[in-house]
């Protein structure tokens, strides 16, 4: 089993930023890939970005030179650096993890707010 605890979220301005992390505990050897995921009030989850433990990333059209996913091995770790944010990036964002499509895991979520 694998525990995931995203942290970071909070309210921030339009055009602010905000870091997010993911801390990974349990069974956390040969996880392909992780990543985040999102979802807005009243829409369906989509996926933000995820990094495979290759380090090959992927993102979002809609935040493609906003938002940057790494993540730090030695803390189990992975993050999501949110830069020059919009009121459209509001959203509970929840970690993911996985080994194959059919074991995956998920964090409860923190909540993002981009208000004035």
């Amino acid at each position: 089993q694998v525990q995931l605890v995203e942290s970071g979220g909070g309210l921030v301005q339009p055009g602010g930023s905000l870091r997010l992390s993911c801390a990974a505990s349990g069974s956390i050897f040969s996880l392909n890939a992780m990543g985040w995921y999102r979802q807005a009030p009243g829409k369906g989850r989509e996926l933000v970005a995820t990094i495979t433990s290759g380090g090959s990333t992927n993102y979002a059209d809609s935040v493609k030179g906003r938002f940057t996913i790494s993540r730090d091995n030695a803390k189990n770790t992975v993050y999501l650096q949110m830069n020059s944010l919009k009121p459209e990036d509001t959203a509970v964002y929840y970690c993911n993890a996985r080994r194959t499509l059919s074991i995956q895991y998920w964090g409860k979520g923190t909540l993002v707010t981009v208000s004035s």
